[in-house]
């Protein structure tokens, strides 16, 4: 059986390139445009215009936010997630300084067009397992041909794998597969091959998921303790007190991370967040157990309402 939306024939090929050409002629005009819809290998992709910058979009799949990335203004960062890692990304090194990253999970390749604005001259590899995902992002919302962005298509874990030792600044994981990080992206094991990409006080950074009773979230945690001697973690205070799902977004380092500017930075963002850091990430952690490769599980399913 043909997957839904498959070539049908010459006609259909003609008509998708006219629409294409039509896309492209409205994207150098700054014209609004329509949604872009399309299959892909995690399900229906669209892009959808932002009605308020000239010439930004809002990936989703199978409904579920993904990424927001504007061609005009690289360096701005819509999703509140996003925008907490773009706080680490700036405090991890002086600014303006290039950066080797690795991303795994590549949405619309927000954060490394971020990095790439933002920081000149920075190396990063994009590790993203979903092939139609890629061209459909390439083609539609290009990169930079001057940026040092590669694109692998190939699972998070297996393209870590591939990365030598000590060859990254930064690692970036925003992985979701149906709205859920893959199991095999939660685990000591994964995190020990992580630290191995790192350099000596590299950083590590991470988007998670979860909502009440917050099982998830704390066993990151706890699972990350076993591999980096420091963390600190960014949420919004419901997220934090267990009354909503939403995103967390969790740093790990050997060495202490610039909490007092994180904090800051992260308390004065558009949508107010709280750093957790030591002892009162320790109590938040509740005891929580490591997670390993042989107990891992995917992260919660968020509600229907989550994207609401």
């Amino acid at each position: 059986m043909a997957r839904r939306g498959a070539a049908g024939g010459a006609g259909d090929r003609k008509q998708r390139a006219d629409r294409r050409t039509d896309r492209k002629a409205a994207r150098g005009s700054g014209r609004p445009e329509g949604n872009v819809t399309e299959p892909v290998d995690g399900g229906l992709a669209e892009l959808v215009p932002d009605r308020e910058r000239r010439r930004a979009w809002t990936l989703t799949i199978d409904g579920a936010p993904q990424s927001h990335v504007d061609l005009d203004d690289p360096t701005y960062l819509s999703f509140e997630y996003q925008r907490r890692i773009g706080h680490i990304i700036d405090l991890a090194a002086p600014p303006g300084q290039p950066l080797h990253v690795v991303h795994l999970g590549g949405g619309a390749f927000t954060l490394a067009r971020y990095i790439a604005a933002t920081r000149p001259r920075s190396t990063q590899q994009i590790v993203e397992v979903d092939a139609a995902l890629v061209q459909l992002v390439r083609r539609e919302l290009p990169l930079d041909p001057h940026a040092r962005i590669r694109v692998r298509a190939t699972d998070a874990r297996a393209g870590l794998g591939k990365i030598q030792d000590g060859w990254a600044d930064l690692v970036i994981a925003d992985v979701f597969s149906g709205a859920r990080t893959p199991a095999h992206l939660t685990s000591t094991e994964f995190l020990a091959e992580v630290r191995r990409v790192l350099k000596p006080g590299g950083t590590y950074a991470a988007n998670l998921a979860d909502g009440p009773p917050l099982a998830h979230l704390r066993g990151q945690i706890a699972t990350a303790a076993t591999v980096f001697p420091e963390l600190a973690l960014a949420a919004d205070p419901t997220v934090f007190r267990g009354r909503r799902f939403g995103n967390a977004v969790l740093l790990a380092s050997d060495v202490a991370p610039k909490a007092a500017e994180l904090t800051r930075r992260v308390a004065t963002d558009p949508h107010p967040g709280r750093v957790e850091h030591g002892r009162a990430l320790a109590d938040f952690t509740g005891g929580a157990a490591a997670v390993h490769d042989a107990d891992a599980r995917p992260s919660p399913a968020p509600p229907p309402s989550a994207f609401d």
